[in-house]
């Protein structure tokens, strides 16, 4: 019997999903983070901080990670995005004043949920 159908017969309990926070900015457009962020991922941010690259390709990659790991949808201009590969692409066509909003989001959002996260 495979996990699925184990996990069927044990009475079908879903695991609990994570918190969720809804951000707007004053255009309207609506960021969902994520208030869960794993032991594994906060290794992994910390790897990219000290991955023996310049220090702004590493801050760069651990505010791509951060939000790879925290977003659950972003919708701009009434367009909805979600799945980490979209929203992921839809970060790195984001406008500079975009960019700005996220990370200061990212940060008020980290200050409340994971204090010990540094948002750079």
């Amino acid at each position: 019997m495979g996990k699925r159908s184990r996990r069927r017969a044990a009475g079908g309990a879903k695991a609990p999903s994570a918190p969720q926070s809804e951000y707007a900015d004053g255009e309207g457009n609506v960021l969902v983070l994520r208030g869960a962020l794993s032991a594994g991922s906060r290794r992994e941010l910390q790897a990219a901080r000290g991955a023996g690259i310049s220090r702004e390709d590493a801050e760069q990659r651990a505010f791509e990670l951060l939000f790879e790991h925290l977003a659950v949808s972003w919708t701009v201009a009434g367009v909805p995005s979600s799945g980490q590969r979209e929203l992921l692409g839809r970060l790195r066509m984001a406008t500079p004043a975009e960019r700005q909003w996220i990370r200061e989001t990212l940060r008020a959002h980290c200050a409340e949920w994971f204090p010990d996260v540094d948002v750079s």
